[in-house]
């Protein structure tokens, strides 16, 4: 197998994992910061080991000069889970991920203020494609409001949509630090800020925890998110950018597929019409960026 074809592999193979996160989430009774908790502790955990093992450059240098945008990214990292796995108890996988990949449309949208860049007939177009799928997804284009439940999930997966936004926007602000030194120190950090919130916030003692509960915590923590981080890094040098860019979406369609398929969650025609409006959109706005950087 040539490097492109193994990287495709790994590239698939990471979005494919992320895709069914949210059926993981679903099976663990524990709250949802103490979920991300363990996420960021065990994946850093396993970043680090593979790091060490596979005797991979590690800058403290970098890690020191960018120590502010690390630490912000960190910490809005670790809220940025909580919102997203409760948006999961309150909604469908699907809305909820839909409502989450917003975040590349709201990054384009806040461009001209926060990077000067110039919005454009095109990336406009495509800001009101999303916004309009959004409003497909969300039932409201089929007569009615969504149900309080339905409405509190949109609401908490698109705040997450906006703090990830938000790291996109603070990583775009580091420089000389490689993805792969980044991810472990926000990891580390996320763990961090979330054990004394937990130990402030979550009221008496955990109930124990199914045995299934704990193998799914587990591959939360070393699937989800230590082995997809490896593989999605592992493949950057040998893919060109656009189908990175391409493929990437892999992980919306995945999580989409799986709502309805394994859970049979309902996805009416009109949601069906907006997730593919919002991806479409994604997918177009990552294109474009990638070609004129290109």
């Amino acid at each position: 197998m040539d490097k492109r074809s193994a990287g495709k592999l790994k590239l698939i193979s990471s979005m494919l994992i992320w895709g069914s996160l949210g059926l993981f989430i679903r099976g663990i009774d524990l709250p949802s910061s103490v979920i991300a908790n363990f996420r960021g502790l065990l994946g850093a955990a396993f970043l680090l080991l593979v790091m060490l093992l596979g005797r991979l450059p590690f800058s403290r240098r970098a890690v020191k000069d960018n120590a502010l945008c690390l630490g912000l990214s960190g910490l809005m990292l670790g809220f940025n889970w909580i919102l997203l796995f409760e948006a999961y108890r309150y909604t469908t996988i699907a809305v909820a991920t839909l409502c989450y990949y917003l975040a590349p449309i709201l990054v384009v949208a806040v461009s001209p203020l926060v990077f000067r860049e110039r919005l454009g007939l095109f990336r406009a177009l495509c800001v009101l494609a999303a916004l309009a799928g959004m409003v497909f997804v969300s039932g409201a284009a089929e007569g009615g409001l969504p149900s309080p439940g339905q409405a509190k999930g949109i609401a908490l997966a698109l705040g997450a949509a906006l703090l990830y936004a938000a790291i996109v926007i603070v990583n775009k602000k580091m420089q000389g630090i490689s993805g792969l030194e980044r991810t472990v120190v926000q990891l580390g950090i996320s763990a961090l800020v979330l054990l004394p919130y937990n130990l402030l916030t979550v009221q008496g003692p955990l109930p124990a925890p199914e045995p299934s509960a704990l193998v799914l915590l587990l591959a939360v923590g070393v699937i989800h998110t230590g082995l997809a981080y490896f593989l999605y890094f592992g493949c950057m040098e040998d893919l060109p950018s656009q189908t990175v860019a391409i493929l990437a979406y892999v992980d919306p369609v995945t999580a989409v597929l799986l709502s309805a398929l394994a859970l049979k969650e309902p996805m009416s025609a009109g949601m069906w019409l907006g997730a593919v409006l919002v991806i479409a959109a994604a997918v177009l706005l990552e294109l474009q960026v990638k070609k004129k950087k290109g």
